[in-house]
């Protein structure tokens, strides 16, 4: 493999563990804890209580759509949808609100810039989900979408009130980004979703993206003049084990 080449996959590989669940919940924690107790914090609390409600139900909508799949195979063929991409809704919806609290003492203006900077973070962690092949494209923006709303709307309603920020934070979240990405072990939660599936659907193994392309062609030889009667069974034989 050229050097050039395996340089890009490993910059995309280490690119897209910053949308992980087991480095941004705990700087979504460090966040929320930042708005709500600081000093002055007051004016905060609304923002914070309101990603809070938003997160946790864009959390429930991507693991719901992820278990509706892999468990009953609940998905779009033609846009080859197997669920929404947890990284990307888990890096918009929590680096402009980091990026926002970050920058609260700022001008409006920097602290626009600042937020605009969390998006398009975010914006490159959903490219590098499809850089390494884990997700489609509609995969990602329905990530992408569904976080930007769940940051955006506390941003709009509320907004973050400029208010006292320790250094400290900006020094542990600086910290933080730097070291998780190489340190943290591999993430955990696919299997996690996985097992839940086959736990609630009583299967024995997941459905896959390979089955869900497979429903398309048959139904697409369906609707065609050139019909395979063998293989629209193969086609079909593997959804129904």
């Amino acid at each position: 493999m050229p050097s050039s080449l395996h340089g890009a996959i490993s910059f995309w590989l280490l690119l897209t563990r910053l949308g992980e669940a087991q480095i941004l919940l705990p700087l979504a924690l460090m966040t929320f804890g930042s708005l709500l107790w600081r000093p002055h914090g007051l004016s905060a609390r609304p923002a914070a209580l309101g990603w809070l409600a938003l997160f946790c139900g864009a959390i429930a909508i991507t693991t719901a759509s992820k278990v509706a799949f892999m468990g009953w195979g609940v998905g779009w063929a033609a846009l080859d949808f197997t669920g929404v991409s947890g990284h990307s809704m888990f890096a918009a919806a929590v680096y402009p609100i980091v990026a926002g609290t970050l920058a609260s003492r700022w001008s409006p203006g920097k602290r626009y810039a600042a937020i605009g900077a969390g998006y398009a973070l975010a914006l490159l962690v959903g490219v590098s989900r499809l850089m390494i092949g884990v997700h489609s494209p509609s995969e990602v923006v329905a990530g992408l979408l569904l976080g930007g709303v769940a940051s955006a709307l506390p941003l709009v309603w509320a907004g973050i009130a400029p208010g006292y920020i320790s250094p400290v934070v900006p020094a542990l979240v600086a910290a933080w980004l730097a070291m998780m990405p190489v340190q943290a072990p591999p993430s955990t939660t696919h299997s996690l979703v996985t097992r839940m599936s086959l736990m609630l659907s009583g299967r024995s193994e997941p459905f896959t993206r390979a089955d869900l392309q497979q429903r398309l062609v048959w139904c697409c030889m369906l609707d065609g003049a050139n019909k395979t009667d063998g293989f629209l069974v193969m086609a079909r034989r593997k959804p129904q084990q």
